[in-house]
């Protein structure tokens, strides 16, 4: 693998980041900034949060194979990937099935992109692919350089590394909300947990494979689970959760944390890169 992420990096929904943070959370430590929402095949804001930044990586997380065709995300990295060397991960992934009106195998449908990929001269090491079940955990240590988890536990990373084997990179995604009540942290964690990842079966079946049951699932999610998938409490205890991944086996950590609508992200981050000692 070409691109250093670092220990810890952020993950964030593209309509939720600008060249501005970009700067705030590479002078606080974090080594990389993930790109969620489905970013388009023209990676223009990579492009943007690059430009804004000397040494932060920037990865996409990830860029959805229905929506974004390989040609163009090929034409795209490459462009990226010239002015800055060494500083992008293209993470690619099949999304989920309903989103899509596209009546084929995932799995299909994933090796056929990574073809693409090939034949336009993506680099192996420049591209992660997001992966949950083993079949698609293999297939990210096969032909990519890693997976990229979303919406996971530490005791996935360590089922995933199981998988992986030593060597292909490992980049789980973690939300976390930092308040101590939990009623408040549930409130701004479940939702975003529910909607729309408890309805979709790719993270359902995930869910039930490390041992959650229906129960746990349904009505927007049990307390435990929630907890498990949106860690709360005071900067130290989310610090802890957050590392139990790389002890499990992860290389690196996304952090996706939740706030309130519109408050701002840079006070908590702050927090979070001192207690994990970023700096």
């Amino acid at each position: 693998m070409t691109v250093e992420l670092g220990r810890i990096g952020i993950w964030r929904r593209r309509d939720q980041l600008t060249p501005r943070l970009a700067k705030e959370v590479e002078a606080l430590g974090y080594g990389a900034i993930w790109i969620g929402g489905s970013p388009p095949a023209d990676l223009f804001l990579a492009e943007e949060l690059l430009d804004a930044t000397s040494r932060l990586a920037v990865a996409t997380g990830i860029v959805n194979m229905w929506s974004a065709p390989a040609t163009e995300v090929a034409a795209s990295h490459h462009r990226v990937a010239a002015t800055h060397p060494g500083r992008f991960l293209l993470g690619v992934g099949i999304g989920h099935p309903e989103a899509t009106q596209e009546y084929r195998s995932p799995y299909d449908t994933i090796v056929d992109y990574l073809d693409v990929l090939d034949a336009e001269g993506v680099p192996v090491e420049d591209r992660a692919l997001a992966a949950l079940g083993p079949k698609v955990l293999a297939l990210a240590a096969e032909r990519t350089a890693g997976a990229h988890p979303y919406l996971t536990t530490p005791e996935h990373t360590r089922y995933a590394r199981e998988i992986l084997g030593d060597g292909p990179l490992l980049a789980p995604e973690q939300k976390v909300v930092l308040d101590t009540d939990p009623v408040a942290a549930r409130a701004l964690g479940r939702p975003a947990v529910d909607q729309p990842y408890l309805h979709l079966r790719n993270y359902t079946s995930n869910l039930k494979r490390l041992g959650w049951t229906d129960a746990d699932i349904a009505d927007g999610g049990s307390d435990a689970l929630i907890d498990a998938l949106a860690l709360h409490g005071d900067p130290a205890t989310v610090a802890a959760g957050v590392t139990a991944h790389l002890d499990a086996g992860a290389d690196h950590v996304c952090i996706q944390l939740l706030t309130a609508p519109g408050a701002d992200p840079l006070p908590g981050l702050r927090a979070l890169a001192e207690a994990l000692e970023l700096g």
